[in-house]
């Protein structure tokens, strides 16, 4: 299974029809490389606020409220090209209302026979609950792409252990992690989440990226890292955790993902945290006792 995940640089579309001639042209290119599953980032219908006027542009909370009138063409452009690619396309987030009047950050994810999955995200960043009109999601899913079980972790997620490990235990061998970061120390928290996600639970880990700035956007400003694909770090997967990354311009990074490895180092493992998990949850053991000898 051959997976591509995205540096993909923000730009300022001047209308729908301009964002979706774009996703066609770099998803093409994902497929032209041979990917089955593209990855793209985070926020990333808020470089649809572009289309606004600036002053739209320039207050996120009235760009939330505007990009809701794209949510249908969303949908419809993914989903079209996902049959017309033969792709499965992990369509970043959206920024959906719901009836309440706030908002979830919602991963979609489109299958070339017309399926439309998804995952909200579950934990809110210091800047998503200062907006104050962002949720976290309340339900955990996965799902089958291509014959593997994969499950969505979007950014931030990716640093909590027991919700993946959730998805592990319910057969997940894939996790897509869909980011945006603004500094060194985010990109680097993101990156760290995904490798000890890798590691505790022997799964590939495939992680994109927002790339470029775009001054316009209080959102989308700023955005740092490298989109990547990470492995367990055992034996005939690669010593540092990394498959593959991009570089410079490189906007997509693919690897074909061998599950047979994988499974194989699950039972020829030199450590086996996948195995061993358990062991940490002892009842003597998860509550430290303070020793005042």
């Amino acid at each position: 299974m051959k997976v591509a995940v995205a540096k993909y640089p923000i730009q300022a579309p001047v209308d729908f029809a301009a964002f979706a001639q774009r996703q066609a042209a770099v998803l093409g290119d994902a497929v032209a490389q041979g990917a089955r599953i593209a990855v793209l980032p985070e926020y990333l219908s808020l470089e649809l606020a572009a289309t606004f006027d600036a002053a739209t542009q320039g207050d996120l909370h009235a760009s939330l409220a505007a990009i809701q009138s794209h949510r249908d063409a969303w949908l419809a452009l993914y989903a079209g090209l996902a049959k017309a690619l033969d792709l499965h396309i992990v369509a970043g987030t959206f920024l959906l209302a719901q009836a309440n009047g706030r908002y979830r950050n919602r991963c979609d994810v489109f299958t070339p026979q017309g399926g439309h999955l998804w995952q909200d995200k579950l934990q809110l960043t210091g800047f998503e609950k200062g907006l104050s009109v962002i949720d976290g999601g309340d339900a955990l899913t996965v799902f089958d792409l291509g014959g593997v079980r994969t499950g969505v972790a979007v950014c931030y997620d990716s640093e909590f252990p027991l919700p993946v490990r959730a998805q592990a235990e319910a057969g997940a061998r894939l996790l897509l992690v869909p980011s945006c970061t603004d500094t060194d120390a985010g990109a680097t928290r993101v990156r760290v989440g995904c490798l000890a996600r890798a590691l505790e639970n022997r799964v590939f880990v495939a992680q994109s990226v927002t790339a470029g700035e775009a001054a316009w956007s209080p959102a989308l400003d700023i955005n740092t890292g490298e989109a990547a694909i990470f492995a367990p770090m055992d034996r005939g997967l690669p010593a540092d955790g990394v498959v593959v990354q991009t570089s410079g311009n490189q906007v997509w990074a693919l690897a074909d993902l061998d599950l047979e490895a994988l499974e194989r180092s699950r039972h020829d493992a030199q450590v086996a945290n996948d195995r061993d998990w358990a062991g940490q949850l002892k009842p003597a053991i998860t509550r430290a006792r303070v020793d005042k000898r």
